[in-house]
């Protein structure tokens, strides 16, 4: 079970954007990385393509974050937390906040 996952809050601890929060967007577990929306945006230069619809010009996009910057939100702890497993009594395997005890998985 991974420890983020598409669709999570987290905030990110480090880097540029420390202490912005947004959702995941993408996990890409081989690289140990995640996007975020809103948060560590570059600039890209893009080719115009008339054929895909394509405008060119300068982009403004999400790059990758190294999963390590980042920590899931707990609502319950209103902060960035770090994350433990439980198994509850009917065998599932959730996650939760390691602060308050919390499930973050609904």
């Amino acid at each position: 079970m991974q420890r983020i996952k598409k669709g999570d809050d987290v905030v990110v601890r480090s880097g540029k954007d420390a202490g912005k929060r947004g959702t995941v967007q993408r996990v890409l577990p081989r690289d140990n990385r995640v996007v975020v929306a809103n948060a560590n945006m570059v600039k890209r230069h893009v080719r115009p393509n008339p054929q895909a619809g394509i405008a060119g010009g300068i982009q403004e996009r999400e790059a990758a974050l190294e999963l390590s910057k980042v920590n899931p939100f707990c609502r319950t702890c209103n902060k960035g937390v770090r994350i433990g497993f439980k198994t509850l009594e009917d065998g599932r395997k959730v996650r939760v906040c390691r602060s308050c005890g919390e499930a973050l998985d609904s």
